[in-house]
């Protein structure tokens, strides 16, 4: 592994490195605040705490071990290096993150926020069912349906948080104005980028898919080891995004302010 490829790798392992630190020093400091917050408040934020460490720690086991499961590959030759055991760990920390907004939303007790923070954790399990079918058969089709739940999990969250910013004010408008301007540039690198991305390598493909019986097997079996820049580059962007700014979002959530108004059951 050399060039572009290495270094790419050895800032996905810095940037995992940073992560724990980071979730580490957040650990820290709302420890120091949690004995001044109401309970109730403190409990939920020790919920998306833990939810965090779930999502970060996954995310850095991807990064020291990158791997693209429709086509098999990987960067090393290892025991651990199968599209089976990295799926499992996206997975388990792609449910974190989700958790974790359906929390908050929930948390602020609107109708149309506990509607979308009840609906969100469902249609991301849906996605992760696509996304294993999607890897059993590497039917990029499936892919694309994978990603479109997901940016329908943003149109959701996104929903929520403009309907709760009107009678919010300081540092609770604030982070709905950020939470509100995340979801929305996620939403249009999805339906822009990720989904035609993956609708593309579909129609390249002719509809041609795996039979389950060898996709099972290949995804058991070792990744193949591929160290040509040329093969990853079409997905460092939205790995490199996973990994940095979706991680540092998921451990900057258990710092956001209380969102049910004071005084509110």
């Amino acid at each position: 592994m050399q060039g572009a490829l290495l270094a790419w790798w050895l800032a996905l392992c810095a940037a995992a490195l940073v992560n724990v630190l980071a979730w580490a020093w957040s650990a820290r400091r709302l420890a120091s605040r949690a004995v001044h917050m109401p309970p109730d408040l403190c409990a939920s934020r020790r919920w998306l705490l833990w939810l965090s460490a779930g999502y970060v720690l996954g995310c850095a086991f991807r990064s020291i071990f990158p791997m693209v499961d429709a086509p098999r590959i990987c960067l090393h030759d290892t025991w651990i290096s199968r599209i089976v055991v990295g799926r499992a760990v996206a997975t388990a920390a792609e449910l974190c993150f989700a958790f974790q907004w359906a929390l908050l939303l929930r948390e602020a007790g609107a109708r149309t926020a506990t509607l979308a923070g009840n609906l969100i954790v469902p249609i991301v399990a849906l996605a992760e069912i696509f996304s294993w079918s999607a890897v059993l058969t590497s039917n990029y089709l499936l892919h694309a349906v994978e990603n479109s739940l997901w940016a329908l999990a943003a149109v959701l969250a996104l929903a929520g948080f403009l309907s709760l910013r009107a009678r919010t004010e300081g540092s609770v408008a604030r982070f709905l104005e950020a939470a509100s301007v995340s979801a929305a540039i996620y939403l249009a690198f999805m339906v822009t980028v990720d989904v035609p991305m993956y609708l593309s390598r579909w129609r390249a493909a002719g509809g041609v898919t795996l039979p389950l019986e060898q996709g099972l097997r290949t995804l058991l079996e070792r990744c193949v080891v591929e160290h040509d820049w040329g093969i990853w580059r079409g997905d460092v962007l939205w790995l490199t995004l996973y990994f940095t700014v979706a991680v540092w979002i998921s451990i900057a959530l258990p710092h956001a302010p209380q969102l049910r108004p004071s005084g509110a059951r």
